[in-house]
């Protein structure tokens, strides 16, 4: 039988392959290790412990909070906070970032970004949510508390990223740039567990996801995709959780899309928060992430922490389809 490898040991053992590395890096992934351990934990209690709902707020994009989403964000924090490796927080559920004190001797030379609860509304009706991260280095001096414009890197800058799913099983998949593996949480030890080593994303598989309801909204050209699609007898799946829908694209293939609308031109989703990470994660596994205008994501500027985008992203051959399929529709129309 093969050993258990946790996810503490495989983060300490590859640790000389992370570009950058040092093991400060590792100890905050290790970190988020144990706060999605915790929000795991009040994910499988919520309806027993009445933190389902919302909260008497708005989060920094004027989107209802769910009480759920508070919890997540103050774990989060905390288990990030007490490391001293990391020197500061931006998150979805924040309209500033938290820059922390110094911790005795600990040099704080990493930043994360997170959206600590992705599709947290759907936990009223016990569906899959997930929590996505991305790290970056710190580029100024690290003596000096961290300022909100260092948080506004591109996101090919990112020296990893992450997600946690918490469905059936509740499993971390993260990269550090060296590919994609996925860790499974054993609840009878309380350890991540390695089950998915060198995650790789078909070329092409059976399967489109988009909020379909918001079809008349969506630009022309994604409309004609759309039609496309259903054309070639692809299959619609939409959960309203970016990180479900990205983990079963990332095993059986498809795209995901979430075009603008006339509501939000630029896009919903935040670039920071979502559409980095989540780019980064699907690129190592081979597969391919761009906005509506056909720009690689990681590449995009970032100009303000709670910056929207559009996003086009999945595997490789179907993404490139997409691409071709909208400069030639553009093409015939202009």
């Amino acid at each position: 039988m093969e050993r258990i490898v946790t996810l503490d040991e495989f983060i300490i053992k590859t640790q000389q392959d992370f570009p950058g590395s040092s093991g400060s890096l590792t100890r905050i992934l290790r970190d988020i290790g144990i706060a999605a351990k915790i929000v795991n934990r009040e994910v499988n209690m919520a309806g027993l412990v009445n933190i389902l709902g919302r909260a008497d707020s708005s989060n920094a994009s004027g989107e209802d909070v769910q009480k759920l989403d508070i919890f997540a964000n103050e774990v989060m924090i905390d288990c990030l906070k007490n490391g001293g490796e990391c020197a500061g927080v931006a998150s979805e559920e924040l309209e500033n970032v938290i820059a922390f004190d110094p911790v005795e001797g600990q040099t704080a030379e990493y930043l994360v970004l997170m959206d600590p609860l992705d599709g947290s509304s759907n936990i009223d009706v016990n569906v899959s949510v997930g929590t996505i991260f991305g790290i970056y280095k710190r580029e100024s001096d690290t003596n000096k508390k961290v300022a909100e414009k260092e948080f506004l890197q591109r996101g090919s800058a990112l020296v990893a990223a992450g997600y946690v799913l918490y469905g059936t099983s509740t499993i971390l998949v993260y990269t550090t740039g060296n590919g994609v593996n996925g860790f499974t949480l054993d609840p009878s030890i309380g350890e991540f567990c390695l089950s998915h080593r060198n995650m790789k994303m078909p070329a092409s598989g059976n399967y489109y996801s988009v909020n379909q309801g918001y079809y008349l909204k969506f630009d022309l050209e994604m409309r004609r995709y759309i039609d496309h699609c259903s054309d070639l007898n692809l299959r619609l799946r939409y959960i309203g959780s970016m990180v479900s829908d990205i983990h079963r694209i990332m095993f059986q293939g498809g795209i995901f899309l979430y075009p603008n609308t006339r509501k939000y031109p630029a896009g919903k989703l935040r670039l920071v928060y979502e559409g980095n990470p989540m780019s980064f994660i699907v690129e190592q596994a081979g597969g391919k992430a761009l906005n509506t205008k056909l720009e690689r994501i990681l590449d995009v500027e970032v100009k303000e922490l709670h910056q929207r985008t559009t996003i086009i992203m999945g595997s490789s051959d179907m993404v490139n389809d997409l691409q071709e399929f909208v400069e030639r529709y553009s093409a015939i129309n202009s």
